[in-house]
């Protein structure tokens, strides 16, 4: 069993902003994961993934990766479905690299597909992203479909575990704790979820970990990420569970207050008996 905790991108409170700079900065503050962020695109050269990697595993702090938020595969546009698998496979290159495991993904938006359609279609994408990745001798890093919360996008973890079962190891899903809360409206049921992913086989889950608001105006829970202290939802059950079953996981925070969060989830950990190596 082990855990991993930090931040989803370069700390906060790091003085050097660059990405060696988070991950010295995460092992500084006594965190042993990193998200490396791909936001605006994979502007990251491979010989600075390769430098990356290697300060990384000195340090001990395990390395994962988000590609750029600007994808839709399931986009009526084919310039942009293109373009997205460009950024994935480039997220997923230099991930390999640098040594990460994973690659968080936001897939895809329904737009005027209805869920049967959306899922045939992102078979048949899936399937020629990894069959590129091949091509370019791109291994030992998944394709991680993140969990997501709102009700236009494509990638609830049914739908995403459906993928899995046809490519795994090579896809996995990606959960996103807090995006899993939306997509239920304000509950989330953590043993139903780790049941499922433990039939599926997977030796380590990646996952994000934020809460979120709660938006008056629509009357509904919302992907707006919220500090760990609001406990929507709440950190301390699913804590709990994960030490009961020996769990192994990444836990990436993704709230406002990126490393003080990641130090608070580690903090409940240890308060429930875990003990960071």
């Amino acid at each position: 069993m082990a855990i991993y905790v930090g931040p989803g991108g370069v700390p906060i409170s790091s003085p050097d902003r660059s990405t060696i700079g988070g991950i010295k900065h995460c092992a500084k503050l006594g965190l042993n994961a990193m998200e490396v962020e791909f936001v605006r695109g994979v502007n990251m050269s491979p010989e600075m993934a390769i430098e990356v990697g290697k300060v990384a595993k000195e340090l001990g702090v395990r390395l994962s990766v988000h590609a750029p938020y600007y994808i839709n595969l399931l986009s009526d546009k084919k310039t942009i479905v293109k373009a997205s698998i460009v950024r994935i496979l480039d997220s997923m290159h230099r991930g390999m690299l640098m040594g990460a495991d994973a690659v968080a993904v936001h897939a895809a938006y329904y737009g005027k597909l209805n869920q049967s359609e959306a899922l045939k279609k992102m078979k048949e994408l899936t399937k020629i992203i990894l069959e590129e990745a091949e091509k370019r001798a791109i291994k030992n890093i998944a394709l991680g479909y993140e969990t997501m919360g709102k009700a236009s996008q494509w990638g609830s973890l049914d739908e995403i575990i459906e993928l899995y079962d046809i490519f795994k190891p090579k896809l996995i899903p990606y959960l996103d704790w807090g995006h899993l809360f939306v997509r239920a409206q304000g509950t989330i049921n953590y043993s139903e979820i780790l049941d499922k992913l433990k039939k599926l086989g997977i030796k380590h889950i990646n996952s994000h970990f934020n809460c979120v608001k709660y938006s008056k105006t629509s009357k509904e829970w919302v992907d707006v990420h919220d500090l760990v202290r609001t406990k929507n939802p709440d950190f301390e059950p699913l804590a709990k569970l994960l030490i009961d079953r020996k769990v192994d996981i990444t836990l990436i925070s993704e709230t406002p207050a990126l490393e003080q969060d990641a130090l608070e989830m580690k903090a409940i950990l240890e308060k429930l008996g875990y003990k960071f190596k």
